[in-house]
């Protein structure tokens, strides 16, 4: 049975496109098959594998419409085992086009069940918002990660999303699982990043990963090649990170 992963945060600017791109080439290196999901309408994850959102005749925004099969949009990326359900910048409208549609919180579900089987791993490049969109994503999923960056307002965003999905859990009978939070743009040199660390770790015990994914010039620039990390910076600090993070997702 494949595990359904909504990769979420209402704030943006965290890193979660970053994860998103790059977790599933390591989850690959542990034998995985993994699908990602772009879910944001900016199309960011799709961009950052090398595939322009304007050129797509199809994409992930007919899919959720029942236009066409979900099977029809999945593209190969350059990594054996790691696919990924490109969206356009049509998938703006879907915001307005969704709220007539009758169970329309379950029209990302729908679209994932019918490929589900086919994948171990299936990640959802989230919005950076609590709208219909990601609301979707966490009906769709089994269980939520929360990239949280390392800055003041952090533990808010965390209690916020927290809160959201319990309320998704009661009202929809879901039971959505919190994976846990992956601190990001982490400086070990910073000491505003590590008493939030702290501060994180003991405020949501057994929530926050081991892993750490830094802040390094590298993993900012790859999605401008339409690269991941592992390709444009083989010996980044960040490629470690991430095939730890791997592990420990694997391992949960």
């Amino acid at each position: 049975m494949s595990r359904v992963i909504a990769i979420a945060n209402q704030k943006g600017g965290v890193g979660k496109t970053a994860i998103a791109v790059n977790l599933p080439v390591f989850l690959t290196a542990f034998g995985k098959k993994v699908l990602l999901v772009d879910l944001d309408p900016q199309a960011n994850a799709t961009f950052s594998l090398g595939i322009k959102p304007r050129d797509l005749s199809i994409s992930l925004y007919e899919a959720l419409l029942g236009q066409i099969s979900p099977k029809e949009i999945i593209k190969r990326t350059p990594f054996l085992a790691f696919d990924i359900m490109p969206t356009s910048y049509n998938l703006a409208g879907a915001n307005i086009e969704l709220i007539n549609l009758k169970n329309r919180e379950f029209k990302l579900k729908e679209v994932i069940d019918k490929v589900r089987d086919d994948y171990d791993f299936i990640l959802i490049d989230c919005p950076p918002s609590l709208g219909i969109l990601t609301i979707n994503a966490l009906v769709a999923a089994d269980e939520v990660l929360i990239p949280v960056q390392c800055e003041y307002l952090a533990m808010e965003g965390l209690e916020q999303l927290l809160f959201n999905v319990r309320l998704i859990n009661e009202n929809m009978e879901k039971d959505i699982k919190i994976l846990g939070s992956i601190l990001t743009m982490y400086n070990r040199r910073n000491k505003v990043a590590q008493k939030i660390a702290k501060d994180l770790r003991r405020n949501f015990p057994g929530y926050v990963f081991d892993t750490v994914i830094p802040r390094t010039v590298s993993l900012s620039e790859s999605p401008i090649e339409g690269k991941t990390i592992l390709r444009s910076a083989p010996n980044s600090t960040a490629v470690h990170a991430f095939r730890e993070l791997a592990r420990e997702i694997i391992s949960r």
